[in-house]
């Protein structure tokens, strides 16, 4: 049994790293009765999880079908909620249009949305009022996903409140309100992301969406339904590991000034180390749930076929047996072997994404404001699974 942990308890999720040490300490996954499923916290448990096959995501449709027919297909025909063939096919279609090379063609958009949103964060700053999370880390992965599907600029605000309201419900124990929410910003989100895929059938663009629609492997093509969601799983997991990654340390290491310092001095040369450390330290995703297909055991542990098993990523990012000083901030770790991003074939497909946009706009805002430091206490999302900032106040000069 795992250690008393209330998941839902307001101090456990504005530190959750002392309890889920609690749980390392066990030594092997150990069961949440409060969560009906074994907790794999080591980095070698969690790590082997995410890579046994006979885990899968096993969608559990939400109920009455009718009410959650949109919400349901969005996680049935995406890769998040996929397995093998289903998800193999997926994933050769999908990455046959989001590749690497997209990805970089994306580097001086990216560059580009980022010194603009400097601009206007300069402007806040002079009405008093700079917010990284709202003026800098949440418009940005929007802006650039929203360029790469080619939705049009005065729509880019209705994206970020249909994935929050969506991935809301991936918590603990969500609420009726938080249901119903999640049902409307599915229904809405589908329908535009529907009529926007029906337009580039006639006028095809040379955004993702156009792409998506015309990629083939073989004769076959994405399903109406599966370009909705893969469109939909973009945004959502592509910019909330953004958002959250960048947001979350940038706090740890502005509250850290030997930290702050280092990335001051030479901001270009330690970039890319500084974003990995920022998915270890305090990591964007906590929780990823797998169920057993077959009788499956993980760390000695038998996990009976039907029952669930969860990585804790941020956990595993901060195992004693795989990192040095794990509760330490160090923006030079190399290697930094976390597990931020998943592992196996979940293995986030937005990663590289999340990667090149971090590691663009972490030096640029660095450069541009070399004296950025917190103006007032950070105010938390108040989750778990998806840990992040709703406000992160910061003086400019």
């Amino acid at each position: 049994m795992a250690p008393s942990i209330d998941f839902t308890d307001p101090q456990f999720i504005e530190d959750p790293y002392p309890g889920l040490a609690e749980l390392r300490a066990e030594g092997t996954p150990v069961w949440s009765e409060e969560l009906g499923m074994f907790l794999a916290a080591t980095h070698r448990d969690a790590n082997e999880v995410l890579r046994t096959r006979t885990l899968g995501r096993i969608l559990q449709p939400k109920t009455p079908p009718d009410e959650w027919d949109t919400f349901n297909y969005l996680h049935s025909d995406s890769l998040l909620d996929s397995e093998p063939p289903k998800h193999t096919r997926l994933r050769s279609l999908v990455t046959k249009a989001f590749n690497p090379r997209r990805i970089e063609q994306l580097r001086p958009v990216v560059a580009d949305i980022v010194s603009r949103l400097l601009d206007e964060m300069d402007d806040h700053e002079s009405s008093g009022d700079a917010d990284l999370i709202e003026h800098f880390a949440e418009p940005l992965p929007v802006k650039v996903i929203a360029s790469l599907l080619g939705f049009p600029e005065e729509d880019e605000h209705l994206l970020r409140p249909w994935s929050q309201a969506i991935v809301k419900m991936y918590e603990v124990a969500p609420d009726e309100a938080t249901r119903a929410e999640a049902r409307k910003a599915a229904d809405e989100f589908a329908a535009y992301v529907e009529g926007l895929m029906a337009e580039r059938k006639i006028h095809p663009g040379e955004d993702l969406v156009s792409e998506l629609a015309a990629v083939e492997d073989g004769g076959d093509r994405l399903s109406a339904r599966e370009l909705i969601a893969t469109c939909v799983l973009l945004l959502n997991a592509g910019h909330e590991a953004s958002v959250n990654g960048f947001g979350n340390g940038m706090v740890a290491m502005l509250r850290r000034e030997d930290q702050a310092s280092v990335l001051r001095k030479d901001p270009d040369r330690y970039a890319a180390t500084a974003v990995e450390e920022f998915v270890r330290f305090d990591a964007p995703l906590h929780l990823f749930e797998r169920t057993a297909t077959a009788d499956t055991e993980i760390g000695g542990v038998q996990v009976a076929q039907g029952q669930k098993i969860a990585a804790l990523l941020g956990s595993a990012n901060r195992d004693e047996s795989v990192f040095d000083r794990p509760d330490e901030m160090d923006i030079t770790r190399d290697p930094n072997p976390h597990i931020g991003f998943g592992a196996g074939i979940h293995f986030c497909i937005g990663a590289p994404l999340a990667r090149m946009e971090m590691q663009t706009a972490l030096p640029l805002l660095m450069k541009r404001f070399p004296r950025i430091e917190l103006a007032s206490e950070p105010v938390s999302r108040g989750t778990f699974v998806l840990r992040g900032y709703a406000t992160v106040p910061v003086s400019l000069s």
